[in-house]
C-alpha cells in the first residue's frame, strides 16, 4: 500500500507495527474491535481487507429473506463501527508467507498489497457442496445479503406467477418451496419463509385458500441435530403446526429447472430449491500451504499458526482445540467466532508487549433459534424454553450481540407486530449474480 502524503509520512507510517485482518465476519470484527481498544494512541497500524464494507449479522439474515427486516438492519458500517482501524475494500486472493504479505483485488477489479507484521486470518467460510447432479445449477444459497435479497424477490415472483398461471401443475409447483439442510439455518429458514408466503397468498385472490407447501429436508434424524433434543423438539412441533412437510432422514438425488428428486424417489415439481446444508472454510485456507484440519487452519490454544508466531486464525478458518472435547476442534459457530475474535485482538496485543496473552476456553451459554412470530426456542444457560419466554430471551440475545442498529431493528419488529411486511420485487439481484459456487457469498457476481 502507498501513502500520498510523502515519504515522510510513508516512514513515519510503517514505523509503527501493521496487523492486517483478514475478513470482516464476526472473528475478524471481534479481531479488529478488541484490538483497536487495546492498542491504544497509534501504537499499531491496523488494516482490515474485507470484500464489504460491513459488518453482517447473519443469524437475522432469515428475516430478510422473509420481509421482515430491511437488509441495511443487519449491515452495520465497519468504519463507524471500528473507528482507527482502516479498512481496505477488496477480496483477498492470496498470501505470501515469506514475504509478509497479501494480496488482494477490489470492486473495480485493481489489484493491491499490503504487508504486514502480525496477521489474523479470519476468512470465514462458504457454502458446502456435495455432488448432487443439478444443485450447483439450480440451488440458491444463503449466505449473504445478495442470496437473501434475490430469494425474497424469488418467493415474491413465485407466486405472483402462481397467480396468473391457468396450468394447476405450475401453480402447484410455483407454490413448492424445498430446504434442504435442517440446521439452524434451513430450519429458520423454513419457518420465516411459510409465514411471508402464507401472507403473500392472502394479498392474492387466485391463490386464497390454496396451499403453499414448505419442504424442510436433512439426511439427520432430527432438525437442529447439533442442539439438544428439547430445543429440536420444539422447533419440530412449530414447523410441523405450520404446515411445514419436515423430512429427515432424507436429501435429494437431482436438482431441475422444474423440480427435485428425493432420495426416497419421490418427484417434487418445485422452481424454489434453497440450499443450506453447512459450510466449509474459505477456499483461501487450503491456497496457503499450511497443515489443516478438515480443511481448517491448525493453530494451538493461543491461535497461532504453528511455525508462524506472527500468524494468527480464527472463526470458521481455524481448526481451534476444544478443551472441553480433548481431541477434537471447536464449532464452525458465531458464538466461538466471536470468543475466538476477542482472543485473538488480545493475544496479538500481547504478542506486541501490551497486556498477557491466553489460551482459548469457551462455556457454552446456550443457544437460540427465531421461528417467527410468536415461537423461538432457547436454552439460556441450559434451561429449557419455548413460546413467548424463548422469544423475549432469543430477541434480547440478538440485540444485545449486534454491535450497531439495534434501535432500528427493534423498531422494525415492534411495526411488524402491528403492520403487513413490505413485500415487492425490487430486481436488484438476479440469479446469475448469485451462483451457488463462490468463494464470496456476500458479494453478487459481476457480469462476466
Amino acid at each position: 500500500m502507498t501513502n500520498s502524503d510523502g515519504a515522510g509520512r510513508m516512514m513515519t507510517e510503517r514505523e509503527r507495527p501493521r496487523i492486517v485482518i483478514v475478513g470482516g465476519g464476526f472473528a475478524g470484527f471481534h479481531a479488529a474491535r478488541s484490538l483497536s481498544r487495546r492498542l491504544q494512541d497509534g501504537a499499531a497500524e491496523i488494516v482490515l481487507v474485507s470484500p464489504t464494507d460491513y459488518f453482517l449479522y447473519l443469524p437475522l439474515l432469515p428475516e430478510v429473506a422473509a420481509g421482515a427486516l430491511d437488509p441495511r438492519r443487519v449491515s452495520v458500517s465497519l468504519t463507524a463501527a471500528l473507528p482507527g482501524v482502516r479498512l481496505v475494500l477488496g477480496e483477498v486472493d492470496g498470501v505470501d508467507l515469506d514475504r509478509s504479505q497479501v494480496s488482494w483485488v477490489d470492486p473495480e477489479g485493481r489489484r493491491g498489497t499490503v504487508g504486514y507484521d502480525r496477521l489474523v486470518l479470519a476468512v470465514g467460510s462458504v457454502h458446502k457442496l456435495l455432488p448432487i447432479p443439478g444443485v450447483a445449477d439450480h440451488a440458491t444459497g444463503f449466505r449473504g445479503i445478495p442470496e437473501a435479497l434475490y430469494l425474497r424477490d424469488h418467493i415474491v415472483r413465485q407466486l405472483e406467477l402462481a397467480a396468473t398461471t391457468d396450468d394447476a401443475e405450475e401453480r402447484a409447483a410455483r407454490c413448492t418451496f424445498v430446504v434442504v439442510g435442517a440446521g439452524y439455518t434451513g430450519t429458520e429458514v423454513a419457518a420465516q419463509g411459510v409465514l411471508f408466503t402464507e401472507e403473500l397468498a392472502r394479498r392474492q385472490p387466485l391463490l386464497r385458500g390454496r396451499p403453499i407447501r414448505w419442504m424442510l429436508v436433512d439426511l439427520a434424524e432430527r432438525v437442529l441435530p447439533e442442539l439438544d433434543e428439547r430445543l429440536s423438539a420444539t422447533a419440530d412441533r412449530v414447523l410441523r403446526r405450520r404446515g411445514v412437510d419436515v423430512r429427515t432422514g432424507q436429501s435429494i438425488d437431482q436438482a431441475g429447472p422444474e423440480g427435485v428428486r428425493l432420495s426416497t424417489g419421490e418427484e417434487v415439481p418445485t422452481r424454489t430449491l434453497v440450499w443450506c446444508v453447512g459450510v466449509r472454510p474459505d477456499p483461501l485456507v487450503s491456497d496457503l500451504g499450511l497443515s489443516t484440519d478438515q480443511g481448517r487452519l491448525e493453530v494451538d490454544e493461543y491461535l497461532t499458526v504453528p511455525g508462524h508466531p506472527e500468524v494468527f486464525a480464527c472463526g470458521d478458518a481455524a481448526a481451534v482445540p476444544d478443551v472441553a472435547r480433548p481431541g477434537r476442534t471447536t464449532a464452525m459457530t458465531a458464538q466461538h467466532a466471536v470468543r475466538q475474535g476477542k482472543l485473538a485482538g488480545r493475544n496479538v496485543a500481547a504478542s506486541l508487549g501490551y497486556g498477557t496473552r491466553r489460551g482459548y476456553r469457551h462455556n457454552d451459554l446456550g443457544f437460540v433459534v427465531e421461528l417467527g412470530g410468536p415461537d423461538a426456542a432457547a436454552n439460556p444457560l441450559h434451561v429449557p424454553l419455548s413460546g413467548l419466554p424463548a422469544k423475549a430471551v432469543s430477541r434480547g440475545y440478538h440485540l444485545a450481540s449486534m454491535p450497531g442498529n439495534r434501535i432500528r431493528v427493534a423498531v422494525d419488529w415492534m411495526l411488524n407486530a402491528v403492520l403487513p411486511r413490505q413485500a415487492v420485487q425490487l430486481g436488484l439481484v438476479r440469479s446469475p449474480a448469485v451462483p451457488l459456487d463462490t468463494s464470496s457469498p456476500e458479494v453478487p457476481r459481476r457480469p462476466g
